[in-house]
């Protein structure tokens, strides 16, 4: 496309000088750039259409390089990155070495926190006001969150609020409310938000109904009482955002997100009010884009690709591949779902993620989505578990750190048998630091009780899940977001605390915990023309820990642990500690992993050359300790 305005656009001061025609235009080339990324690429595109309005109306108002501006997730940053300067290297967006696809406080004074989880928008936002206050009250910098209606039920937004309100801070929370999450919205939020879509009624009657209900005269105990009553009632009937004000906030909408001049306004009225104030702006997955407004779930994150240029049709670019774990999971889910009336799912927001849609419309009953509130799920499997259900909680690694505490007291501490499967475990590719989930194998092996596992290929998958459904106790599977491999061999049973040994070698051998397990047997095979040669162990458990296996590979020759998670209280720590803790030798141990550092994005083949973890790295590992232990034999 030949882009007229936004090669213009260095900064958002420069759109106060568009007309609004040219405003219009704007969101035009705004959404035909959103087209053109997601043309060769995966990338959030849904809820960036969704808020192209909304971005230009907010730095129309506001002055964003002295105030404080937050998105809640990030992942609708397109259309702010496009016009702070980035267009030029839009192009880059989501490709190693490029921008990235959440907010970066690296990349642009504009973005101020790296945001990838839901819910902190507002929390942060109330800090970074406080701040400002506190050393610079001259300045009365503002503060805005953006929040979607998806993020809101979480419990740390409901802190933020109560705190807020506290302190009285002039703030202000925009709701952007599109009736969507990834999915469509759950729980009793959802219902009290599409209640608040008859508010323009209340909007355009709201003046004479205040005006009738403070003429109303308070007189007597019992009719002040009743009318007292009356004036709540009717207020809850007219106002959508009683429950704001009850918080402590003033309400204001609901607005047409895609109205660029009303929400201008809207925001000009907003800016002026003191103390903390809600608005509550209504938008639409996938607006502007037919194909993704119809489906804004099969759009939140598109397959790439190209549009018919006589009809406009979408025509995705598919590629033949193994199946996802995410899929060889669900679908050994799904069996054990059908063999057991106790099995039960929980997610978090995630079932198209996670691909639990087939389980959710096979099983409604026992399937759960809480919502963006992981510590909730958990201790919600928790009560599961100890009435005799069997719980499986089905989250992304990087979102169930959210829940740390309690998988601490109210699974592992209640030793409650509760199945954690752990997608997007390691290097997820394009979506960056805030998505690795590179901390599972470090934050789940610190609690007493629980089996901490992990597939070393496909065959191993429902083997492991049908042994952790059986355990008595807490069970965590981790897998990347990567096709599954097979490696042909004899598979040994999966038995509880057992490494299976792919091969033993006379030089040394590669432990692998994970599906790094298939990259440890073709760089064994490699080392072999090398002159090496190198065993294979599939680890399958972090804890127990097979110190047999182990001991006897230490025994052997060097070790190398491969791991994709944090090198930082992993599996090669666990290992080191076992050597030590039985006095075995340790200088011939060496740990691959993911290093002391956050790993920014790439495409996941990219990323694990980068850290070591593909056959060039492991060979290299190995034929450096083999010089070593040549070395110290001279």
């Amino acid at each position: 496309m030949d882009y007229q305005l936004l090669p213009l656009i260095g900064s958002p001061r420069e759109l106060r000088s568009l007309s609004n025609d040219q405003l219009l235009q704007l969101t035009d080339e705004i959404r035909e750039a959103l087209c053109e990324v997601v043309s060769d690429r995966p990338a959030h595109f849904a809820s960036n259409l969704g808020v192209v309005e909304l971005c230009l109306a907010l730095h129309l108002v506001f002055d964003f390089s002295q105030d404080r501006l937050i998105w809640d997730t990030g992942h609708q940053i397109y259309p702010h990155k496009l016009i702070t300067g980035r267009f030029h290297q839009f192009n880059t967006i989501r490709r190693k070495g490029g921008l990235m696809g959440y907010p970066n406080p690296q990349e642009s004074d504009y973005d101020l926190f790296m945001t990838g989880h839901a819910g902190a928008s507002v929390s942060t936002s109330l800090g970074l006001k406080a701040g400002d206050d506190l050393l610079r009250p001259e300045e009365n910098r503002k503060s805005v969150a953006v929040i979607g209606d998806g993020a809101l039920p979480s419990g740390v937004v409901f802190e933020a609020f109560n705190n807020a309100a506290g302190l009285k801070k002039d703030m202000l929370v925009v709701l952007n409310d599109n009736k969507m999450g990834i999915c469509p919205r759950v729980g009793g939020m959802a219902t009290y938000l599409d209640k608040a879509r008859v508010a323009p009624f209340y909007n355009g009657l709201k003046r004479d109904v205040s005006w009738l209900l403070n003429k109303v005269p308070l007189v007597g105990g019992s009719a002040a009482e009743a009318i007292g009553h009356f004036k709540d009632a009717v207020k809850n009937f007219l106002h959508g955002g009683v429950l704001f004000e009850e918080l402590g906030f003033r309400y204001m909408g609901p607005v047409d997100g895609h109205d660029l001049f009303a929400l201008r306004r809207a925001l000009e009225v907003v800016k002026e009010v003191r103390g903390p104030v809600l608005l509550h702006v209504f938008t639409e997955k996938g607006h502007g884009f037919a194909p993704a407004r119809e489906n804004p779930v099969k759009f939140h994150t598109p397959s790439p690709f190209c549009r018919n240029s006589e009809d406009g049709e979408v025509v995705f670019v598919k590629k033949s591949s193994p199946p996802a774990y995410t899929n060889v999971f669900s679908d050994a889910i799904h069996k054990a779902m059908e063999r057991d009336p106790k099995v039960c799912v929980l997610t978090a927001a995630m079932c198209e993620g996670n691909n639990l849609g087939r389980i959710r419309d096979d099983f409604p009953d026992r399937f759960f989505d809480t919502g963006i509130c992981e510590a909730h799920a958990v201790a919600f499997a928790a009560g599961m578990a100890k009435v005799g259900m069997r719980p499986i909680v089905d989250i992304y690694s990087t979102f169930l750190q959210r829940s740390f505490d309690h998988i601490f007291q109210e699974v592992s501490l209640q030793n409650l048998p509760v199945v954690f499967c752990l997608d997007r475990a390691g290097l997820v590719g394009a979506d960056g630091p805030t998505h690795h989930g590179a901390y599972d194998n470090t934050y789940m092996r610190v609690f007493p009780n629980i089996a901490v596992m992990a597939p070393g290929d496909q065959s191993d998958v429902e083997p492991m899940l049908q042994l952790s459904l059986k355990h008595d106790g807490p069970t965590s599977i981790r897998y990347p977001k990567a096709n599954a491999e097979v490696v042909h061999r004899a598979v040994a049973p999966v038995e509880m605390g057992k490494a299976e040994v792919y091969r033993w070698g006379e030089d040394g051998t590669f432990v692998a915990f994970g599906t790094m397990f298939q990259t440890c047997v073709a760089a064994a095979e490699r080392l072999a023309k090398d002159g090496l040669d190198v065993g294979v162990v599939n680890a399958r458990f972090l804890r127990p820990l097979d110190t047999d296996v182990i001991f006897r590979a230490i025994e052997t020759g060097f070790v190398i642990t491969v791991e994709e998670s944090t090198l930082v209280g992993g599996f090669g720590s666990a290992v080191l500690e076992a050597a030590n803790d039985a006095g075995l030798p340790t200088q011939a141990i060496r740990r691959l992993g993911i290093p002391d550092r956050f790993i920014q994005h790439g495409e996941r083949a990219e990323l694990l050359a980068e850290v070591g973890l593909d056959v060039a790295g492991l060979m290299s590992a190995a034929h450096q300790l083999a010089q070593k232990k040549l070395y110290v034999t001279e």
